[in-house]
């Protein structure tokens, strides 16, 4: 793990399930935790705001954020105001637009000359980062969370795209970059190496912490004894 630790970029567990997140926070190397509506929905949350306040009555010291789910903006504004009531540590999910693509630029200015910590999410483009880099406030904490991953999935490196956003937001001292949606244990490194502050991780990839360094010969001798031990347990002949 000393390569993880020697790591600038920090590393947030993304989850929903109770008691991994739990597991996750209590690892020195994990600085913060986030969730959405879709991780909670597959892990069988009914009761959301039930469910918020029953992580955050024992997670109190390190980030974790949690998401709107209006698509009308002002109640997405109540309740954004509504989340961050419910702890200091809290950080509000705003998605950069509703469901009809409107942006959610106002009401990111709004909350945010509210004081509210949020985490502006799913961006993908740099005109995205570069108007909401416009309208947060510069004396509030705050993250931008670029969808890394899946810019990667339609065939376009994100890399450029995370240097060219960390210089946007040079100008916003509290605000740091996310780099979201990571599809391998390679991008935590990418992400470090650029400079992004954060970067939220899933489970399956959090599980790969343990190959970090890991003897690649040994790793190709473990791919051949995966691959006969199959082949003899589906009694294959010829």
């Amino acid at each position: 793990m000393e390569k993880i630790n020697n790591l600038n970029v920090k590393i947030f567990a993304d989850g929903a399930d109770k008691s991994k997140m739990l597991e996750m926070y209590s690892k020195p190397f994990i600085k913060g935790l986030t969730t959405n509506p879709t991780l909670m929905n597959k892990a069988g949350i009914k009761d959301y705001k039930a469910f918020c306040l029953d992580i955050l009555s024992e997670i109190k010291d390190k980030p974790i954020s949690f998401e709107v789910f209006s698509d009308d903006f002002d109640d997405m504004e109540r309740q954004a105001l509504e989340i961050a009531s419910w702890g200091s540590n809290v950080y509000v999910k705003i998605p950069i637009m509703n469901t009809k693509r409107i942006p959610s630029y106002f009401s990111v200015k709004k909350l945010s000359e509210e004081k509210v910590k949020l985490n502006i999410t799913a961006l993908m483009t740099l005109n995205q980062v570069q108007e909401v880099s416009k309208v947060l406030n510069p004396k509030v904490p705050s993250y931008v969370s670029i969808f890394a991953g899946r810019i990667a999935d339609t065939g376009v490196d994100p890399i450029p795209l995370m240097v060219q956003s960390l210089n946007i937001l040079k100008g916003l001292p509290l605000t740091e970059l996310i780099w979201a949606s990571p599809r391998e244990l390679l991008n935590i490194f990418q992400a470090d190496q650029v400079g992004c502050h954060i970067i939220t991780v899933t489970q399956d990839i959090l599980k790969k912490l343990e190959l970090v360094d890991y003897d690649l010969n040994e790793y190709s001798l473990d791919t051949v004894k995966m691959f006969f031990n199959d082949a003899v347990v589906a009694g294959y002949k010829l």
